[in-house]
């Protein structure tokens, strides 16, 4: 305390913040940084994730993934959830327009379209388990409402099987979208839109004139997030299949491989790639949509 005391208030207060900022930093380091340095270290091995004995085999995991065709073909399940960003995107960029403006029990839909995003992903997949099942939700409302020719056996069905997981996806996720978007258009000042109706434009002209221009970086940060959350795919998908009849993506093959078939080693190579692909994805995207000047 005597040398604490000795130190001048300049230098007492680095040291609290230093001091503050050490267990952070500890945290960020212990289960982040040490991680992913240990799966690049497991990468190199044919470590079954028991045993203590690591044996290095180079870069073999990384030519099996590559040469192999059935670890890769699985990224075709991701294009689904890719096209399914751009409708989850679209969907929540109209409610939060409409919703940006004086309607009728705006804050009552502004819950209905947050409150999936409260809900946690295991939930949401039993829940939509439920939705699809043959006797379940859907096909009830079909016959209800006459439909009951489109009855289908929705997870069932290999063609429709990754179109209805990927309409989960949807409905979980656009609630996060929505309300990033509702806050950035919320944040433009009334006085454009005021001057805008002077001109005589009408709602399309400010969408695409005001709305479009001034939340074009958020649209863009989460075409990055959305298509890096497309290529990682695991929480309903999982839930739901167990990556069963077509259905399983990336993700889920990396956890099969790592604790079903005892192949850490293989696993973390896996997971090294999906990383590496990330980055590449999202530097594209950063390249390709460049910040005006």
């Amino acid at each position: 305390m005597e040398r604490l005391s000795n130190l001048s208030y300049k230098n007492q207060r680095i040291l609290i913040i230093l001091l503050f900022s050490l267990v952070p930093v500890l945290l960020l380091l212990t289960f982040s940084y040490l991680p992913v340095f240990k799966m690049f270290q497991y990468s190199f091995t044919s470590w079954d994730g028991f045993s203590k004995k690591m044996d290095y085999v180079g870069f073999d995991n990384y030519k099996t993934i590559f040469t192999k065709p059935e670890y890769f073909a699985v990224f075709k399940v991701s294009l689904y959830y890719f096209f399914a960003t751009f409708v989850q995107m679209g969907l929540a960029l109209y409610f939060a327009t409409i919703l940006s403006f004086n309607v009728r029990l705006k804050n009552w839909f502004k819950g209905i379209l947050f409150f999936p995003t409260l809900l946690n992903g295991v939930a949401i997949g039993f829940i939509f388990l439920f939705f699809f099942k043959p006797e379940g939700t859907l096909n009830t409302l079909l016959d209800l409402v006459g439909l009951g020719a489109w009855q289908q056996k929705w997870l069932l069905n290999p063609h429709l099987i990754n179109i209805s997981l990927a309409f989960a996806s949807v409905w979980r996720y656009m609630g996060m979208n929505f309300i990033i978007f509702l806050g950035a258009i919320s944040s433009i000042g009334s006085d454009i839109y005021e001057a805008s109706e002077i001109d005589g434009a009408n709602r399309w002209h400010q969408f695409r004139h005001i709305i479009i221009p001034s939340i074009k970086r958020i649209l863009q940060l989460n075409l990055i997030l959305a298509v890096s959350g497309a290529i990682g795919v695991f929480e309903i998908p999982y839930v739901m299949t167990g990556g069963s009849n077509g259905s399983g993506t990336f993700v889920i093959q990396t956890v099969d491989v790592a604790f079903k078939y005892s192949k850490l080693g293989l696993a973390s190579a896996m997971a090294v790639v999906l990383l590496g692909i990330v980055i590449v994805v999202t530097i594209l995207q950063r390249v390709l949509i460049k910040e005006e000047k």
